[in-house]
């Protein structure tokens, strides 16, 4: 149920089950500015500018990249004299949010960020979202072509990154699709457990890499012990955690407590909540396609003060379309100012 980068087909169709579709941020070729003042800045330890590196607001532990859409949205807007809506768009462009790795430019691009990020002093966010089979064939199609090229994919991936530090969060929708009507049952989905397994072991060889297995949302899979099994058989006892809301709008609050209960039947792994678009909840259940209304939600951090919650994350990039919702909307993944605008505003007024 995932959309993908622009050019690539979103989902057309919510499920009934609440999944909704993330959208990765294609990466800027250029630099982005900031206002002036709007942030402490980020620095290397010799005390001069980090290059390619927004701004850090204090207290901020995760990498802001100026690479994202939204900070070329402010400075595109600054050249144009919109001043007011570039300093509301930059309650997204100068927060940390998530870099999504699709494709075989993963390697290359898990490389450059990571290495920004550590100029910077900052840990940067991936997605891993390349399991063969991805979202069932369906409109986010595509994936390694099999399970020999998804081993190579991951592994060029951990090698990437190095003794960087770095938290990945693994391939959404992969385990709760094996649990629905999806199709990916029997040997394939014993596969798919396989190759989850098998991504978790090749991260966690690098000692500063954090690894959260997506595990759906409260309003997917309701049968949290057969979701335990299948996370074990993914291999979540050698991961980090798991994570929870990923592209969804489910509010924190009951996110955390679907959480704390399937924690529970996982020896007490710890989470991440996934909170970019969850500040008013979901519309509904079925309105996963860029609801109207929604807000921007907790900004990342990991002081949640909530036991076994290790961050709050933006692992949906806010403001990249869900897909072609019949409202005019642009592609899966493309950037849509009027409804970033929308969530940052909401964030500020609701």
């Amino acid at each position: 149920m995932l959309g993908l980068v622009a050019g690539v087909a979103g989902c057309a169709g919510g499920s009934p089950t609440g999944a909704v579709a993330p959208a990765a941020a294609p990466a800027a070729t250029t630099p982005a500015a900031v206002a002036p003042g709007a942030a402490s800045g980020g620095a290397t330890a010799s005390g001069a500018p980090v290059p390619g590196a927004l701004p850090q607001l204090p207290g901020q532990t995760f990498y802001v990249s100026d690479r994202t859409a939204a900070a070329q949205q402010v400075t595109a807007l600054r050249g144009q004299g919109r001043t007011a809506e570039a300093d509301t768009l930059l309650r997204i462009a100068a927060r940390p949010s998530s870099q999504w790795l699709t494709d075989q430019a993963a390697r290359g691009t898990a490389e450059q960020v990571s290495r920004r990020a550590a100029e910077a002093d900052r840990t940067p966010v991936f997605v891993a979202y390349n399991i063969p089979h991805r979202d069932c064939g369906l409109y986010s199609a595509g994936g390694a072509t099999d399970a020999a090229a998804y081993r190579a994919w991951v592994t060029g991936l951990a090698e990437a990154l190095g003794d960087r530090r770095a938290w990945v969060v693994l391939e959404p929708d992969a385990v709760a699709h094996t649990l629905d009507a999806c199709g990916v049952k029997g040997d394939a989905a014993a596969e798919r457990y396989g190759l989850l397994a098998f991504a978790v072991q090749e991260l966690k060889k690098r000692p500063r890499v954090r690894v959260y297995l997506d595990a759906g949302n409260p309003g997917w899979v309701q049968d949290q012990a057969a979701l335990a099994e299948a996370l074990r058989k993914s291999g979540v006892a050698a991961a980090d955690g798991f994570a929870l809301n990923v592209s969804n709008f489910y509010a924190t609050d009951r996110t955390t407590a679907y959480g704390a209960q399937l924690s529970a039947l996982l020896d007490g792994k710890h989470f991440v909540v996934d909170t970019s678009r969850n500040g008013n909840g979901p519309l509904s259940a079925e309105a996963w396609c860029n609801p109207p209304g929604r807000a921007l939600g907790a900004p990342p951090t990991t002081e949640t003060g909530q036991p076994g919650v290790d961050a709050f994350l933006w692992i949906k990039n806010p403001g990249e379309s869900d897909g072609e919702c019949g409202r005019g909307e642009p592609r899966a993944g493309e950037f849509w100012l009027p409804y970033a605008l929308g969530l940052a505003t909401a964030a500020a007024t609701g």
